[in-house]
């Protein structure tokens, strides 16, 4: 068993101790998610630096727990979606023409 794995089991139980996974449809979960990225950028607010470790790991430990759950539950494996999105990403954004530049891939 992975970290990852251990990771998860420990959020699903927390869950189904709490009778909540009721509640966790792929909306909900995906809302949670904009919520809990919108609380971690008001942590930016107003400045380039982090100015509270502590509240931006919480709000990043808030992100992905809410991004574990729904893959578990649409049977997404997230590592694997990474590796493919990251090939995706090297097709489209080819260092000879991406280097150094912050253009989407579409005005390379």
């Amino acid at each position: 068993m992975t970290k990852l794995d251990e990771i998860l089991n420990n959020i699903l139980d927390f869950r189904k101790e709490r009778d909540w996974g009721q509640f966790h449809t792929a909306k909900n979960l995906a809302v949670s998610i904009t919520i809990e990225a919108a609380e971690l950028l008001e942590c930016f607010q107003w400045s380039e630096s982090a100015k509270d470790r502590a509240k931006i790991e919480a709000e990043i430990a808030d992100v992905f727990i809410y991004l574990l759950l729904l893959c578990h539950d649409l049977d997404i494996e997230p590592l694997q979606a990474i590796s493919k999105k990251m090939l995706s990403n090297r097709a489209k954004y080819p260092v000879e023409k991406a280097k150094g530049r912050s253009e989407k891939y579409d005005r390379l």
